[in-house]
């Protein structure tokens, strides 16, 4: 009964000794009102307007050009129509391919610049724990990683304000 009462006791003052200070972030939350994702993805959206506007012009061009041989078509050879047909082929072709190439530039160069930024706020994550002497700070999102936490635990508004602050805005609640 001593050895019971004396392993129970020791094993309360090692899992008093033992707290761990938890917290979790809204991943989602975090990464969608960080105030750097929201200007990288403002800049991506205006550069993917201006390209969609950029190829919508040379597709019209393309398309008045077609109009223009359908109505010339019967005054023309055998061989002329064979020719402008084949023309008009290679530069729908190529159209297709600067279209498909842009496109993706573009969302490579928006993959790597969203990837550095969530990089960073991890980064500011790990600093803001080992500051506050944080154990874990788990992230949640829409796949729920945690079904539940004790009120009070989540820190995604704390780490929001001050990622923000650090890049220079105020956060609004």
């Amino acid at each position: 009964m001593k050895k019971l009462l004396l392993v129970l006791s020791m094993g309360a003052f090692l899992t008093a000794c033992n707290q761990d200070k938890t917290a979790y972030v809204d991943t989602t939350v975090l990464i969608q009102e960080y105030s750097e994702m929201q200007e990288v993805e403002a800049d991506f959206t205006e550069r993917s307007e201006s390209l969609k506007r950029e190829l919508d012009s040379v597709a019209r061009g393309f398309q008045q050009d077609v109009q223009e041989y359908q109505e010339n078509m019967g005054t023309m050879s055998q061989a002329e129509r064979q020719a402008a047909e084949q023309e008009l082929m290679q530069r729908q072709q190529m159209i297709q391919q600067q279209q498909q190439m842009r496109s993706g530039q573009l969302r490579q160069e928006s993959d790597a610049v969203v990837d550095s930024v969530i990089t960073r706020v991890k980064d500011f994550v790990k600093v803001y724990g080992k500051e506050n002497d944080y154990t874990y700070i788990f992230g949640s999102n829409e796949s729920a990683n945690i079904m539940y936490a004790e009120e009070g635990l989540d820190i995604t508004q704390e780490i929001l304000e001050k990622l923000n602050a650090d890049a220079g805005v105020e956060t609004v609640e």
